[in-house]
């Protein structure tokens, strides 16, 4: 082999031993970096050199010229990542819906002693005394005041859940501005790495790290898929839309609803206007959403991915009352799978009850007293407990379109209780009673089991702690997935301090080879 041949084998061992070291070292400088993928070079061989090529010979006679640094790569498992990121988005949509029930626990009192129940056990307590003497002023008094507490309690728990609602609204609208944040930063980098590597001359591998911790946390929001091209430019599709191309973000915009103040996200790029009533340009909202929010949620359909998908459902799309429940169909389509609207209705259906029965019962017992003024007021209709805030059917008796009668408020021996033969009307008081215990309620149209007025309210408790313990197990398998899935990547993409070592002894070892080789070459 000629000199040169022999230098060049030299030199080449000492300049790959450097990159090894370099990139061990890097290695062993990053042991603590968050979201740093360990590298690892790969080596080749360089061109050979052909003294004989004979088609007789077994083999050509040929030397070598030494190893050549080939790449640095990261070591990465891509089905361990797009698991991880599937199962991480997951996790976050059962951990939106577990904080959302934990809340609204907390909303209802259940477990801090301060219960919704005992306002409506005090009402049932003042029908139970009124009944024992309905014409005594104290216990008039005493029915009329925790109808009033009754439904102010039920206003606030009510006026509760719609703040729960605001809330998420607002954590609607953070949330689109982090993904669209994200988009910005994946473009930006994708046009980093395309510079540098243009060619051939560096492999960004740091600026891929960063790509990829920023897909890590963009998994959590919502279902992604990604993929990268020749040049090295991720193109990222949210909720199968383009959303990343190399230089371009098809942000997420929010149409807010005039009546609600609710965002709902929609796709720009997929955004059309269509004239209303009045000849005026409106957005087509339906054919640019980003979620449809009728669509079953399924593991299996991978429906039940993404912390904006669960905020958007949990919220719901409106403020829901009792009249939700009348259509059963249209309960399933557009009320049952939001946490909030379905316990906002069925709440409202509960408040419906009460104040219906009451009524209803003054108002028998005016009908059957027709000749006299017994529990009616000055122009001769019978007095309600509740009366309407808004006659709009569309509202109804609902909770936030109800009041207490102000005259009875103000004079509750209005009520008399008195027959026009001057008995005492018991039989009024008792239909109320019979109308707390009649088996004819239903929580909701999926429900076949009826219960009670006075049960309804325990039942529906029992439906929220029963939901969020379920989510909890939800949450809870899903985190240990994702522990074993970070866990499996950890071992491939994480670096070993004491493997690294290995590498620096050994890289060190053959360029001081490499070293010796040149030195005796050269004398």
């Amino acid at each position: 082999m000629p000199l040169f041949g022999s230098l060049y084998i030299g030199a080449s061992g000492l300049q790959t031993s450097q990159n090894t070291l370099n990139t061990t070292a890097h290695n062993m400088a990053n042991t603590d970096t968050k979201g740093y993928t360990r590298q690892q070079i790969l080596l080749g061989t360089r061109s050979y050199i052909n003294l004989s090529s004979s088609a007789s010979a077994i083999s050509y006679q040929q030397y070598g010229l030494g190893v050549v640094y080939s790449q640095t790569r990261q070591v990465r498992d891509v089905f361990l990542d797009k698991t991880y990121r599937k199962e991480t988005g997951r996790c976050s949509f059962y951990e939106v819906n577990t904080k959302v029930i934990e809340e609204m626990e907390d909303l209802f009192g259940e477990f801090q002693g301060v219960e919704f129940s005992a306002a409506l056990e005090n009402l049932w307590t003042a029908m139970e005394e009124l009944v024992k003497s309905p014409c005594d002023m104290t216990n008039q008094n005493m029915f009329v005041s925790r109808c009033d507490q009754f439904l102010t309690k039920a206003l606030r728990v009510y006026d509760g859940l719609c703040e729960q609602q605001d809330n998420l609204n607002a954590q609607v609208e953070k949330t689109v501005e982090k993904i669209n944040e994200y988009g910005e930063q994946l473009v930006a980098i994708n046009k980093k790495i395309m510079r540098l590597e243009t060619g051939d001359t560096e492999h960004a591998n740091d600026l891929r790290d960063q790509r990829n911790l920023i897909l890590d946390e963009l998994a959590k929001l919502g279902k992604i898929q990604y993929e990268e091209d020749f040049n090295g430019v991720v193109s990222v599709k949210f909720e199968g839309v383009d959303f990343v191309t190399s230089d371009l973000v098809n942000t997420i915009e929010l149409h807010t609803d005039k009546e609600t103040g609710f965002h709902t996200p929609y796709w720009k790029q997929l955004a059309n206007y269509k004239n209303n009533k009045w000849g005026e340009p409106e957005l087509d909202l339906e054919a640019a959403r980003v979620y449809n929010p009728t669509q079953k949620i399924s593991t299996t359909m991978n429906t039940d991915i993404g912390a904006l998908r669960a905020t958007l459902l949990a919220r719901g799309e409106k403020r829901a009352t009792y009249q939700d429940l009348e259509d059963s169909e249209a309960y399933n389509t557009d009320i049952y799978q939001s946490l909030l609207m379905n316990v906002e209705a069925e709440f409202d259906r509960l408040i419906h009850y009460v104040a219906t029965t009451i009524n209803d019962a003054l108002r028998e017992a005016a009908m059957l007293e027709p000749d006299t003024g017994y529990l009616k007021d000055e122009d001769g209709n019978p007095y309600q407990m509740f009366e309407l805030i808004s006659m709009d059917p569309e509202k109804g008796f609902s909770v936030s379109n109800m009041i207490v009668n102000e005259s009875l408020k103000r004079e509750p021996g209005r009520l008399s209780f008195r027959t026009k033969d001057g008995k005492e009307d018991k039989a009024a008081i008792e239909r109320m009673l019979d109308g707390f215990e009649a088996e004819t309620y239903m929580l909701n149209p999926n429900l076949q089991t009826k219960t009670n007025i006075r049960r309804f309210y325990d039942a529906l408790i029992n439906q929220v702690s029963n939901t969020g313990k379920t989510n909890k197990d939800f949450l809870d398998a899903q985190e240990a997935t994702v522990n074993e899935t970070y866990s499996a990547r950890e071992q491939v993409l994480g670096v070993s301090s004491d493997e690294e070592m290995e590498f620096m002894i050994k890289f060190q070892n053959a360029y001081n080879a490499s070293s010796v080789t040149l030195t005796l070459l050269t004398i």
